[in-house]
């Protein structure tokens, strides 16, 4: 049976539309009017595949009416004859485009083109950070506001700043070389991390996991690390996704619902990215200089203990409970400490991780965090406090916007009783 149009319609356009919006952007040079464009070839599926039916290849039929539209756009610019020679032997109107000759270190990526692009010094950290996941990620501006833990106008105003700000200043579509591409990494790194997380576990929406956002980030991150074989940070990147990445089967249940870490089928890792991950984790330790690993290389420690593990009980606690205070160290954060509370709850008991977690209770970026109340609820629980327990589990339920999510949080409740 064909699926309703309008269903494949929101399914394709969200798996889709980075790459469309990258690949627009290519040829008019500017992310918003890329983002334009490929806000109106979905306003063209709507309109034609109720009449038509869904194509055989959906994200084709997006990319091709784009792009079309895109071309448009360029012979009536006045600079016609020569964006139209730029684009010419890459894009005929009606053929897909050809390869190009590239330089040894370019990356023919259009989707990593867009990354280093929304990641151009000229842009506010933060403000890279929101454009990246709109563009890249696919997220809403809740989503983002929800990632970010920072109110939605507040990501509003920056997407629409930054947008204007890459065209005003006329920033090139390109991965750049050298001392630009290393003074841009530490962003693309982050939005990489991002996008992954939001693939790994949803902030919103009826789905736990989105997997297409996740491929792509590890993707990204694959190619990043052929790149440059020297820099730590990008393998340690590289290796934390793969690990992460090997869990992804276990995560779900059949029905979708989330499974804990404790509760998970280990013979459902995938052993093959556990291996790739290893092989990563190595070469960042390889390359780490005398001022110690970084955020991104402790934490793929962190996730190799998770994923090498043979049961939930025999996890080096203490361990990771040392590499979530070296992590802490390097970058203080007020979600690493959270982290670093379940694994010394591990590690010494729920006594003493209680104290940490009631330590964080002021922080602001953590009031409205449902994970917050959810360790709570979870430490409460071990140390016989069901009553508190419930309220905490309860009280993360209403902060999550992820139904699945929801949904464990509001069972756990009804499970602590006395």
């Amino acid at each position: 049976m064909q699926p309703q149009p309008t269903a494949a319609l929101e399914t394709v356009f969200r798996l889709e539309s980075p790459r469309v919006i990258a690949g627009v952007a290519r040829i008019v040079r500017d992310v918003g009017i890329a983002e334009e464009l490929t806000q109106d070839a979905l306003v063209a599926a709507l309109e034609q595949w109720p009449r038509d039916g869904v194509p055989d290849n959906p994200g084709a039929w997006l990319m091709t009416i784009a792009r079309r539209r895109a071309v448009d756009l360029v012979r009536r610019r006045e600079n016609y004859a020569r964006k139209l020679a730029e684009i010419g032997r890459e894009l005929p109107a009606s053929a897909p485009a050809p390869e190009e000759p590239a330089d040894p270190e370019d990356i023919d990526d259009d989707l990593l083109r867009l990354v280093f692009t929304a990641c151009h010094p000229v842009l506010s950290a933060e403000a890279r950070i929101a454009l990246t996941l709109r563009l890249l990620g696919g997220l809403t501006t809740p989503e983002i506001a929800r990632a970010r833990l920072v109110p939605e106008p507040t990501v509003a105003q920056r997407i629409v700043r930054a947008k204007r700000t890459l065209a005003r200043k006329n920033v090139a579509f390109e991965v750049p070389y050298g001392p630009d591409r290393e003074a841009r990494l530490g962003s693309v790194l982050e939005v990489i991390y991002l996008i992954f997380n939001e693939g790994y576990a949803a902030t919103a929406g009826d789905d736990w996991l989105r997997p297409a956002l996740c491929e792509d980030a590890l993707r990204l991150a694959r190619v990043l690390a052929a790149l440059m074989p020297k820099e730590p940070e990008v393998h340690g990147l590289a290796a934390l996704l793969e690990f992460q990445s090997s869990r992804t089967a276990a995560r779900t249940a059949p029905d979708g619902e989330p499974v804990l870490l404790k509760d998970q089928n280990r013979h459902r890792f995938n052993r093959l990215l556990v291996a790739r991950g290893i092989t990563a984790l190595d070469h960042a330790h390889a390359t780490t200089g005398p001022g110690g690993p970084g955020p991104y290389v402790l934490q793929a420690a962190i996730a190799a203990s998770h994923a090498t593990a043979p049961t939930y009980e025999e996890t080096d606690w203490p361990r990771i409970a040392v590499l979530y205070g070296l992590l802490a160290a390097r970058t203080p954060s007020p979600v690493v400490e959270l982290n670093r509370a379940v694994a010394v709850s591990m590690a010494e008991g729920p006594a003493p991780a209680l104290a940490l977690v009631d330590a964080l209770a002021a922080a602001p970026a953590l009031r409205d965090y449902h994970l917050l109340p959810s360790v709570r609820g979870d430490l409460l629980l071990r140390l016989g406090r069901t009553a508190e327990a419930r309220e905490e589990f309860e009280r993360a339920a209403t902060l999550t916007r992820n139904a699945r999510e929801s949904a464990l949080l509001r069972r756990r409740a009804r499970e602590a009783t006395d």
